[in-house]
């Protein structure tokens, strides 16, 4: 009984041991788990989350394509919630239209925005720098000379506005800002009267226009607070490319030219060759990119199909050349202009391409004219009368003569007017053969006759 009595005692103590051994260890999870509820909330305010910057490349020039390539970055970096868009620069500029976009997209990003010029930012390219909050150089690199075309108050004065604005917008002296694109405007020390003002890196910082100057991409990141972010860098599809090189000023107004050339030639020739279909895919090509880019829609392309089919109608299966050829111009001319931002810039592009257009042709005849391999395929040979060469003749000496028909005129047949055999044809009567006619008019070698005495026709 003793026995027995020692081994329960022991099992119960055993027993004990175990159980606060599972009561220690149930304690230290629930001590563990608080713990890291503790951290985890005293650490919310430094999130551990990998930030993400976009890169927004701006090389080239600036027109309409690489504003819709812009678009389109931004977008996908407010999409992804990125941290920060970089733009990089360098550009002697382009089009103010598409830096002025380009400069809304910019400002209208939610997180921060940098600029880190490269290399220049002349121009237009100087405003879209302006639109970011922080703004980092090269040392080698260059702000500023934005020259307007053409250089009238009205352009300089819309332009300076924009870039002041800018400036105050991001808190940067807007006077500075003014004098890159107003030559009338002095500041002491920094520009005098009469120039347009350009900075340098190192200038620009000592006057505090630009926040940092900088070797790389990465320093730029370090400086801002922005290392060891994820670097997305969107890459422009060939649909961009392509439209940025369609809507390129210089290969703009050659598209248009070989438009305008091509159709020019086909209208003043028969039929239909080479030249009008050359000018055919320069004005598809031209209207292809602004489609791309937004610039033209459905509508105007619809307008430029329609104006071709007329043209194309006019010149195969109408002759001469009326109302729908008319017609067909007029199409393609509308949606030329629709194709452009405003009628200003329609008119000038239009004009100077029809001017361009007009000065080849008349070049192009001089050339051809005078050369070699053209004069192969053109006879330029005249048969001379001096020469022995007779042309077909008129037989104007046989108008107003009498004479009788040799066969039965139907209404054509053959007559003898003064002892001559001659082929003719009547005003559409029928004749018998042996009836007197009178030649009315002669019709190169062919005579026209009718009956000498009414009812002189003879029968069916």
């Amino acid at each position: 009984m003793g026995v027995y009595s020692n081994m329960s005692q022991g099992y119960l103590r055993v027993t004990e041991c175990k159980g606060a051994k599972r009561l220690l260890l149930t304690l230290s999870l629930i001590v563990g788990l608080c713990y890291l509820s503790i951290a985890g909330v005293s650490s919310a305010d430094e999130p551990f989350t990998l930030r993400t910057v976009y890169v927004v490349n701006i090389e080239g020039t600036i027109e309409p394509g690489l504003a819709s390539y812009v678009k389109r970055v931004v977008n996908e970096a407010e999409n992804a919630g990125a941290d920060a868009i970089l733009v990089e620069v360098n550009t002697f500029g382009g089009r103010v239209d598409a830096a002025t976009e380009i400069r809304d997209y910019i400002l209208g990003f939610s997180g921060r925005s940098i600029a880190f010029v490269k290399g220049r930012a002349w121009s237009a390219g100087a405003l879209i720098t302006l639109a970011a909050e922080e703004i980092a150089m090269t040392r080698t690199a260059s702000i500023g000379a934005a020259e307007t075309i053409p250089k009238e108050e009205k352009q300089i004065s819309a332009l300076r506005g924009e870039f002041e604005a800018t400036a105050e917008n991001r808190g940067r002296d807007a006077k500075i800002a003014a004098s890159m694109v107003d030559a009338d405007i002095a500041i002491e020390g920094v520009v005098e009267t009469g120039k347009l003002l350009t900075l340098t890196a190192q200038r620009g910082a000592d006057l505090g226009f630009i926040d940092l100057i900088a070797a790389s991409r990465e320093e730029v990141l370090t400086e801002f607070g922005l290392e060891g972010a994820k670097i997305v860098e969107p890459t422009q599809n060939w649909a961009e490319k392509l439209a940025r090189f369609l809507t390129d000023p210089t290969v703009s107004s050659l598209l248009l030219v070989l438009g305008f050339l091509g159709l020019l030639v086909e209208v003043t020739t028969p039929g239909w060759g080479v030249p009008g279909t050359v000018g055919i895919i320069a004005l598809f090509l031209f209207f292809g990119g602004r489609l791309v880019i937004g610039l033209a829609g459905w509508g105007v392309v619809g307008l430029f199909i329609l104006g071709f089919v007329l043209l194309f109608i006019e010149v195969f299966l109408i002759p001469g050349f009326g109302i729908t050829g008319i017609s067909g111009i007029i199409s393609v001319f509308a949606s030329l202009v629709l194709s452009f931002r405003n009628i200003r810039e329609a008119s000038f592009a239009i004009s100077f391409a029809m001017v361009v257009s007009f000065l080849a042709v008349i070049v192009l005849a001089k050339r051809l004219g005078q050369s070699k391999t053209f004069g192969r395929i053109i006879l330029k040979t005249a048969e001379h009368r001096d020469e022995g060469y007779v042309a077909t003749p008129t037989r104007q000496e046989y108008v107003g003569k009498i004479g009788h028909t040799l066969t039965s005129m139907r209404p054509s047949g053959t007559v003898l007017v003064d002892g001559d055999r001659i082929d003719a044809v009547t005003e559409g009567d029928f004749m018998r053969e042996g009836c007197m006619v009178e030649v009315l008019k002669a019709e190169g070698p062919r005579l026209v006759v009718r009956a000498c005495e009414p009812g002189n026709e003879g029968g069916n």
